[in-house]
């Protein structure tokens, strides 16, 4: 499966699709996350880190840019970088701070507001898009890679609507 596509009524909602990403997503594959302030990115990547087996405070990176976590993914211990974006100036900025390094096969990373470094990140295996709605939120996934494709391909999600 290339692309799916549902109603998420509530946070509850998010956050399960979030755990069920996390049964499905591997090492060395990146997720973009697209969607205004309050669309539910951090809430999803909160629960997707928690799935895979963290159990501190997962806090947004908004200040800090990146944050990192120690999880299991695929039955084996792995790293999840979170990034959000949002404050950066320009990609030149992401490129300085030496994140495309995070960019490896032992570890997942998930980027808010990815567009803020167009043209410097490596190309997402995955492409989250969260948009408000009248009754929660529409979110869109879309594969770009052949890892992206298994893994959405494995997903059983269907939201209690």
């Amino acid at each position: 499966m290339s692309h799916y596509k549902t109603t998420l009524p509530d946070e509850a909602a998010t956050q399960a699709l979030g755990k069920q990403l996390a049964r499905v997503l591997q090492p060395g594959m990146s997720i973009f996350l697209h969607g205004d302030l309050g669309a539910g990115k951090t809430c999803l990547t909160r629960a997707l880190i928690h799935a895979a087996g963290y159990s501190g405070h997962v806090k947004s990176p908004t200040y800090t840019l990146a944050e990192p976590y120690q999880v299991t993914l695929q039955s084996k211990p792995a790293s999840i970088m979170h990034f959000d974006l949002y404050r950066m100036g320009s990609p030149e900025e992401f490129l300085d701070a030496g994140f495309r390094e995070e960019f490896r096969a032992d570890q997942l990373c998930i980027v808010e507001w990815p567009e803020k470094a167009e043209g410097v990140l490596p190309e997402p295996d995955i492409e989250l898009f969260l948009c408000i709605a009248a009754h929660g939120r529409e979110v869109e996934l879309r594969a770009l890679s052949d890892k992206g494709f298994a893994c959405l391909a494995s997903l059983q999600f269907a939201p209690v609507l």
